[in-house]
């Protein structure tokens, strides 16, 4: 069974703040979290640099609760992105994009989410369900981003905080989840957020696999993202009779025969 993870830690430059989290994290029992670098084009000219190593921002990381192995420690970057002319960097060969474990979009309209459901090279595309969409979830784009092994990111933060962001959160969720059938992430229990899931329409098992499975698919996604461009196999066709037949000799064909 896979761990549970939650993707989408805020990254800052204080490390104490960072500590606290990834203690709180482990207390819960998360078994991985990803250290969210956040970049918004619309505010102002931002340059991505390379991710920090984990490992030189915690020099020992907490133990995970009820196990003996210490938390994971992902890096992921997150582009927000409101104009076409911002994916560009997305589909070039950026040498520090690759370096993060884990690559996110957030698109602003519907043409840009179209684009990261189809094109895009990333690994989830985040939806802002806190306030009433510019644009209706349309079946093709979210089908063709499921087939190429994108998740997509609901933040539930902001429907913990107020009444009037929870309405739109959970209308957006249940509108997404009707047409994809879910695949849903301040820091909570996996099993909160899990019970959070079943109010936008999930199934007990789809809402524990939105803070499991699908957070390790998505980990690896990445992972294949950053080093593997393929995978071949062979599969051995079994003979038919009739084949065997005409293969044996002479000798031995009569001697089945007789």
């Amino acid at each position: 069974m896979a761990g549970f993870a939650d993707l989408n830690v805020p990254y800052g430059p204080d490390k104490k703040p960072l500590q606290s989290l990834l203690e709180a994290a482990a207390h819960l029992g998360y078994s991985a979290v990803a250290l969210n670098h956040v970049i918004d084009f619309k505010e102002k000219k931002q340059e991505i640099g390379k991710p920090v190593s984990p490992s030189e921002l915690f020099p020992s990381l907490p133990i995970v609760q009820g196990t003996s192995k210490r938390i994971k420690v992902l890096t992921r970057l997150t582009l927000v992105v409101s104009d076409p002319s911002h994916c560009n960097l997305l589909r070039s060969t950026s040498a520090n994009i690759r370096l993060y474990d884990i690559i996110a979009v957030f698109p602003k309209t519907e043409k840009l989410f179209h684009i990261a459901c189809t094109t895009l090279d990333v690994d989830l595309v985040c939806i802002n369900v806190t306030e009433k969409l510019p644009f209706y979830f349309r079946r093709p784009p979210v089908n063709m981003a499921i087939d190429r092994g994108i998740y997509f990111e609901l933040l539930y933060t902001p429907a913990i905080k107020d009444s009037t962001m929870r309405r739109y959160t959970i209308s957006n969720a249940i509108s997404l989840m009707q047409i994809c059938k879910g695949k849903p992430l301040e820091l909570r229990g996996p099993y909160d957020v899990a019970n959070l899931g079943l109010l936008f329409g999930l199934s007990e098992s789809e809402a524990k696999a939105a803070v499991s499975t699908n957070c390790r698919a998505a980990m690896l996604h990445g992972e294949t993202r950053k080093s593997a461009c393929g995978v071949v196999y062979t599969v051995k066709k079994p003979r038919k009779v009739e084949e065997e037949e005409t293969t044996l000799p002479a000798c031995k064909k009569a001697k089945t025969q007789a």
